[in-house]
C-alpha cells in the first residue's frame, strides 16, 4: 500500500465513526436527506450521499432514528428525526468523543495553529 493510500485509509476510518454522531446531532431538527446532506457540507463534513443514505436507513433499522414522508409537494420527502433512544445514544457517543478528544489531547498537545 502506498504512503498515501494508507494515509487515506486512515483518515476515512477515523471519520467513519465521527460521521454517525454528526448525523445524529443533525437531526435533533428534522432532515429530509439532499437537505442534511447539505447542511453537513455547510458545516465542512465531507459525506457524500452513496455514505448518507445508507447510514439513515443502518440508524432508522436500528431504531435511532423515525422519518416520516411528507407528500405535500410535488416530489415527496422521506424526513429523518432522532428519536429518544437515539438521543441517549447521541449523548452517550457524544460524551466518550469529548473525553477521547481531550484524553487524545493530552497525548499529543494541542496544535499551536489551534490554539
Amino acid at each position: 500500500m502506498l504512503e498515501n493510500d494508507q494515509l487515506q485509509s486512515f483518515l476515512t476510518e477515523l471519520r467513519r465513526g465521527s460521521l454517525t454522531l454528526a448525523v445524529l446531532g443533525c437531526l435533533k431538527q428534522p432532515h429530509y436527506g439532499y437537505a442534511l446532506l447539505q447542511t453537513m457540507q455547510d458545516k465542512h463534513i465531507d459525506i457524500e450521499a452513496n455514505t448518507l443514505y445508507p447510514l439513515l436507513r443502518r440508524l432508522e433499522s436500528q431504531g435511532l432514528l423515525v422519518s416520516d414522508w411528507d407528500t405535500s409537494e410535488s416530489r415527496p420527502r422521506k424526513y429523518y428525526a432522532i428519536n429518544e433512544k437515539g438521543e441517549a445514544v447521541y449523548q452517550e457517543l457524544l460524551n466518550e468523543w469529548r473525553k477521547m478528544q481531550r484524553n487524545i489531547e493530552s497525548i499529543c498537545g494541542r496544535d499551536e495553529d489551534n490554539e
